[in-house]
């Protein structure tokens, strides 16, 4: 089981020598209970506490890379079992599948989609991580070349689904720099693959049906010179990779099977609902998700919930305080107070630049809190927005003294005015109202 900070403390030598790089023993055993610190930065404890330590302290999903370059996608180094405790870190790779069994114009038509969705959305770019080649030509040559006309490796990681040594071979002497994910090792080819995983470097899936099996296969494996590995619990059904899943990261999270401390790979296009097994992916432990061509719509929906299930809850995306022009304002132009909360200022943005309406979008420092939760919490109040009005210059940039506040924020409209010394306007709660507000309101 994972130690606490207090347990990992009574362990270490106590003098505060700094040579770790932290100024006390107790701030470096707060370090390595939440693994951002290793137990290699402590010069004076010996090789069997730094054994016991260090199996403790290590995130108990190993981190896994796959690919190379600025498309590369790490997995794994989670530390719970559920969200809430405490975050996810490491978002899965979505794999779209190609067969080398399709016309070659098939099969660039595919990597041209992943290589160029970009879905725009809360100021992030979410992109498709790279293509999985399946071989189901059964010709070495073959499954070569169509690895070359997805790129090789060099611009999208890969993941090679094939069954025997010779394909991956010829596959390999194509993208093997570029670190993909070979699939799979089974009880029967396990030496082979894992030599080829040795050989060059690249991370290894492994497939058994139960944990148990996947365990003692990791494990033979990793001893083979095979560390960075997937693990394919062979599902039968999505219920069952759920089943699986859960007990595997139970168990990894536990500590109590080491073997098991890598990340999953699901394949959504063995089941029949395909945005179904994506979204039970995403939510459930999947490190790599294998899919076939998706549809725009399934595509935006699978990376959308990638990015809100893989995002802190305990700190909101924000964006940076300031005034923002839109539209190309003029001195006369509205100024309208909101939060720095990214839902909320991405959409404002999208229906005031849709609007056409010249205006200020001033946004205060709530620390990333929606408007309503930073009235109710006292992180948006009069003294905030007097202070951010001097501070970003607002007085500057228009010939009036006129504030639009939102709607949430209507208890606040006398201080604030009290405050600054500024003409409060109550807009509507709802962003989609503002525009029509402002035709019918605005007065400079």
């Amino acid at each position: 089981m994972a130690m606490k900070a207090l347990d990992i403390y009574k362990n270490l030598p106590k003098t505060n020598c700094k040579k770790c790089g932290y100024p006390t023993c107790l701030a470096f055993a707060m370090k390595l209970a939440v693994g951002k610190a290793e137990i290699e930065a402590c010069p004076d404890l010996d090789p069997e506490t730094k054994t016991l330590l260090g199996g403790v302290t290590r995130p108990p999903v190993r981190l896994v890379q796959v690919g190379a370059g600025e498309r590369s996608v790490a997995i794994g180094e989670e530390f719970v079992l559920f969200r809430h405790e405490k975050t996810f870190y490491h978002p899965p790779g979505i794999m779209v599948q190609v067969s080398d069994a399709w016309p070659e114009d098939k099969v660039r038509s595919a990597v041209e989609v992943v290589r160029d969705t970009v879905v725009h959305r809360v100021g992030q770019d979410l992109v498709l991580t790279g293509v999985a080649v399946k071989n189901e030509s059964n010709r070495p040559d073959r499954f070569a070349e169509t690895v070359a006309l997805a790129g090789g490796g060099s611009s999208l990681p890969l993941v090679l689904i094939a069954d025997d040594p010779a394909s991956f071979e010829a596959a390999l002497a194509i993208s093997g720099h570029y670190r993909p994910l070979i699939h799979a090792a089974t009880g029967d080819n396990w030496q082979a693959l894992a030599a080829l995983a040795k050989r060059y470097g690249c991370p290894l899936a492994v497939r058994a049906s139960g944990p148990a099996e996947l365990a003692a296969l990791a494990g033979k494996c990793a001893d083979a010179g095979a560390p960075d590995l997937v693990l394919d619990p062979a599902p039968r059904s999505l219920r069952d990779f759920i089943a699986a899943a859960t007990e595997i990261r139970r168990a990894a999270v536990g500590r109590t099977e080491p073997a098991l401390g890598y990340p999953l790979y699901l394949d959504a296009g063995s089941f029949g609902e395909i945005d179904t097994a994506l979204a039970a992916g995403i939510l459930k432990y999947a490190g790599i998700i294998v899919t076939p061509p998706l549809s725009p719509a399934s595509r935006e929906a699978a990376l959308t919930l990638r990015q809100n299930i893989y995002t802190d809850p305990q700190k909101p995306i924000q964006v940076t305080p300031g005034i923002y022009p839109i539209n190309e304002p003029g001195p006369s132009a509205p100024v309208l107070l909101t939060v720095n909360f990214s839902l909320t200022y991405f959409t404002l943005l999208s229906y005031l630049d849709a609007s056409r309406i010249p205006c200020y979008l001033f946004v205060a420092d709530t620390e990333g809190l929606s408007v309503l939760t930073a009235v109710a919490g006292g992180k948006l109040t009069e003294t905030l927005v007097a202070d951010s009005l001097k501070k970003f210059g607002v007085v500057d940039q228009v010939d009036h003294r006129r504030l639009v506040i939102p709607g949430y924020a209507a208890p606040l409209s006398g201080k604030i005015e009290d405050a600054t010394g500024w003409k409060v306007l109550v807009g509507p709660r709802d962003a989609a109202d503002l525009p029509g507000y402002l035709e019918k309101e605005w007065k400079a």
